[in-house]
């Protein structure tokens, strides 16, 4: 019996391993160029792993091989990639998604190099944050050190949502640290959405840094009237509507003895389809609430992200359907308000035109065709998602 190409690969030449941070935009194009017995790939990761060991096979060193394929990738990556001898790090030229290097010394017991999405990641093992890994730059990692690659130059479009819900609270991003920007947050969103109330209480763990700022910046008190399991994940990216809810009730419950006959102000980093805190709201009414005040540490989510994170299609997102007040309206609270993007954008710290914010003003920094996108795209037995074309910089 013939030997498939893996082996022969693995064999021959040694392994190869990828794990990728991210989503990429040109899947169908670049799985086009697979290998006629690699064509059944179903996830972007696959494919550019299939391609990078094809070169390989062809004769080309794994640094050559990537530095040949990353130009034609598209899309939010942050790809880490070895062989036997050495550890390879790409950070796609927008740098969408966070992606650091680090080192171990001495006091962690061992040395050596360290790569990670987060810094978070660095202080857990140890390691000491040593820089960003720059958009559009290759690092290659052996027993000789690092050396840098550059495949394509910086374009710098950092997810605008990092700093909203998706990185650790104790990860700092482009000298930008995840907290003390949720904290900022909560104080502007105070001062521009104030509201007579009697206490503050966050939504755990994500809403809490809010929280804490629009207390200490509107003179309520904070108070925890949540209890959140933490054995239940996120609710928002699970594949239905009735596991979305069924998490929420498993994932939150109110402490009546906190919240009975006050007036609240409940914070949220976000509001996606509006279940969570259309189940939220019931909980807390349910509990003897007076009131219930819901303010959002986001702008609403009007486009969908094509670059990682998994948001609904546009017909899903209820801030794209429906106004603020409809908003309020169907999920039963008194009042309802969101920061402005430019307030969330002063508290990141960063650039306007460094940041994408496509998921709240539909800018996309990179050229995307709605029909070839979604997570079964290059599953056969699926339909392709409706959509339609969006151009960079409009929508």
């Amino acid at each position: 019996m013939g030997e498939r190409p893996a082996d022969v690969l693995h064999r021959a030449r040694g392994g190869l391993a990828l794990g990728h941070n991210g989503n990429l935009i040109n899947t169908p194009e670049l799985a086009a160029a697979l290998p006629e017995q690699r064509g059944g790939a179903t996830t972007d990761t696959e494919v550019l792993t299939h391609l990078l060991a094809a070169k390989v096979r062809e004769g080309l060193r794994l640094e050559d091989a990537a530095l040949e394929l990353l130009p034609q990738v598209k899309g939010a990556f942050s790809l880490v990639f070895m062989d036997e001898d050495t550890l390879y790090a790409a950070r796609d030229p927008q740098g969408i998604r966070p992606f650091v290097l680090g080192r171990l010394g001495e006091t962690s017991g061992a040395g050596g190099w360290v790569v990670a999405s987060e810094t978070a990641a660095l202080d857990i093992v140890g390691a000491e944050v040593v820089r960003e890994i720059e958009p559009g730059e290759l690092l290659v990692i052996d027993g000789d050190g690092v050396r840098s690659r550059r495949f394509a130059p910086a374009r710098r479009k950092g997810c605008l949502f990092e700093y909203v819900y998706l990185a650790r609270p104790d990860t700092t991003i482009n000298g930008r640290n995840v907290n003390s920007t949720r904290v900022e947050v909560g104080r502007r969103l105070a001062r521009q959405h104030p509201v007579d109330a009697d206490l503050v209480i966050p939504v755990p763990e994500s809403g809490t840094p809010a929280a804490v700022g629009y207390a200490e910046a509107s003179g309520i008190p904070f108070a925890q009237g949540l209890v959140k399991n933490s054995y239940v994940g996120r609710t928002f990216i699970q594949p239905s509507q009735t596991l979305r809810q069924l998490g929420i009730r498993l994932k939150l419950n109110p402490l009546r003895e906190v919240i009975e006959g006050r007036r609240l102000v409940v914070v949220d980093d976000s509001i996606v389809r509006g279940n969570t805190q259309r189940a939220l709201v019931r909980m807390l009414r349910d509990a003897g609430a007076a009131e219930v005040h819901v303010r959002i540490s986001s702008p609403p989510v009007l486009w969908p992200c094509y670059y990682g994170i998994d948001f609904a299609t546009r017909a899903e997102l209820i801030a794209a359907n429906l106004s603020v007040d409809e908003i309020a309206e169907s999920v039963n609270a008194d009042s309802l308000a969101y920061v402005d993007l430019d307030e969330l954008i002063a508290a990141s710290e960063q650039p306007k035109e460094r940041l994408c914010r496509a998921c709240f003003d539909g800018v996309y920094p990179l050229e995307v065709d709605a029909d070839s996108q979604g997570k079964y795209l290059l599953e056969k037995s699926c339909g392709t998602p409706e959509g339609s074309t969006v151009a960079a910089g409009g929508h």
